[in-house]
């Protein structure tokens, strides 16, 4: 027999109940179809988490103090100085990570180092003379912020050093929080209130991809001499972005900062450092492992779904085996060799499984196009051939037992059957 005419018998054997391969096909293409819609949905929210931590800068390092603290000490005031005098901080024989410590690592002129910004942040309720927003993240720090972070302004234009000398009520607000509060016109040149003191907005930053912590499209950045006088005290800062030269130089970076940290410091205990040091590049890493991790369950919760579509298979085979006993017999008598009919029903079973997987791969990419739960599918370029060949397979595996039954009858026994 061709390959031909065994494709032509498994078709007339598939069209010969409609419904019962409709039921097949049905789930062959549910299994297929989930596989590679949830691999979708894993390496869709791998990419998301991998944009968020791309965001922050891979050759960039975060300092955080530890213990108490934070740039929340102090009360609000003190002259128009570039940075407010520090204040006691930490115990007698350490110092405070304050504005003035990350000017002398600055002027330590660290060789795998290419900047360093302060930052202190509270939330505080931000309004217009139309609208109100409360809880609003509030970042004050200096110019340097928008060179070594992906904030970016869009429009207008950035606080200068001039206005962090200043302590001026200046601020750069995010889209989000723009639209929000003056929904009818530019945010630009507008006054800002934060707990009640009028601030010019002089930029808008650009769109960012959100965090489920923090929306950075829903922030003000204000010169920190100003956020320290009105609200955070002059204590010590929230944190110290520090920019690698480069990507490959953060771990020297890391080791540099921590050497003169601990010097500027005084810190005796390196066990005990009263911060850490966040790598960006690690928190990839180690995000990315993760991701690969959950995109792998996916696809294993989704396979169980495919298998049992290929369960779904094999008893339809047998069924249809034991209805087409006659047939069997009859063409055994006419010579039909039992290769033959092995390959007419593996052929009707890879076919089924083919074309349920074809389905199952356009429904899936039909509802990649669409967010799943705030995930927006990429759909895997190996998960289409994949779940096709894995589908075939499936279907040869599963009609391997009812196509053997059906080869193995003999001609006498087969045409007895009623």
């Amino acid at each position: 027999m061709s390959f031909t005419e065994m494709m032509r018998s498994a078709l007339r054997g598939i069209l010969g109940n409609k419904l019962r391969s409709v039921l097949t096909l049905l789930g062959v293409m549910i299994g297929v179809g989930a596989v590679v819609l949830l691999l979708a949905v894993g390496n869709g929210s791998a990419q998301q988490v991998q944009g968020l931590i791309d965001q922050l800068g891979t050759n960039t390092l975060t300092v955080r103090p530890t213990g108490g603290g934070g740039g929340f000490g102090g009360a609000p005031g003190g002259g128009a100085v570039r940075f407010g005098a520090e204040r006691a901080g930490g115990t007698a024989s350490t110092r405070p990570i304050t504005v003035a410590v990350s000017e002398e690592l600055t002027q330590a002129e660290l060789g795998h180092v290419s900047a360093i910004v302060p930052e202190v942040t509270t939330n505080q309720t931000v309004s217009s003379s139309s609208s109100s927003q409360s809880s609003i993240s509030i970042i004050g720090t200096t110019p340097e912020y928008f060179d070594v972070t992906t904030a970016a302004v869009a429009t207008g234009q950035s606080f200068t050093d001039a206005d962090v000398t200043a302590a001026s009520k200046v601020a750069v607000i995010g889209q989000t929080l723009a639209s929000q509060l003056y929904p009818t016109g530019s945010a630009l040149g507008q006054q800002l209130y934060i707990d009640g003191t009028s601030f010019t907005v002089v930029g808008i930053l650009a769109q960012q991809s959100s965090t489920a912590l923090n929306d950075p499209n829903s922030t003000v950045i204000a010169p920190i001499t100003r956020i320290q006088r009105s609200y955070t005290g002059f204590g010590q800062v929230s944190s110290l972005t520090v920019a690698a030269i480069d990507s490959g130089s953060v771990a020297a970076a890391q080791a540099e900062i921590t050497i003169m940290l601990n010097q500027l410091l005084r810190v005796s205990d390196t066990a005990n450092e009263p911060f850490t040091i966040t790598d960006q590049s690690s928190l990839l890493d180690t995000a990315a492992a993760s991701a690969q991790s959950f995109t792998v369950l996916l696809g294993a919760v989704a396979a169980i779904s495919l298998l049992v579509g290929g369960i779904g298979v094999t008893n339809v085979m047998l069924v249809t085996v034991t209805e087409r006993t006659r047939e069997i017999g009859i063409r055994k008598a006419l010579g039909a060799t039992r290769g033959a009919i092995l390959g007419q029903f593996l052929a009707e079973a890879a076919t089924l499984t083919l074309l349920g997987g074809a389905l199952g791969v356009i429904a899936a990419l039909i509802g990649a196009q669409y967010p799943i739960n705030g995930t927006q599918p990429v759909v895997l370029d190996y998960s289409i051939p994949l779940a096709l060949g894995v589908s075939v397979a499936i279907g040869m595996f599963f009609g391997v037992y009812p196509a053997a039954k059906a080869a193995a009858m003999r001609p006498i026994q087969a045409l007895r059957a009623i």
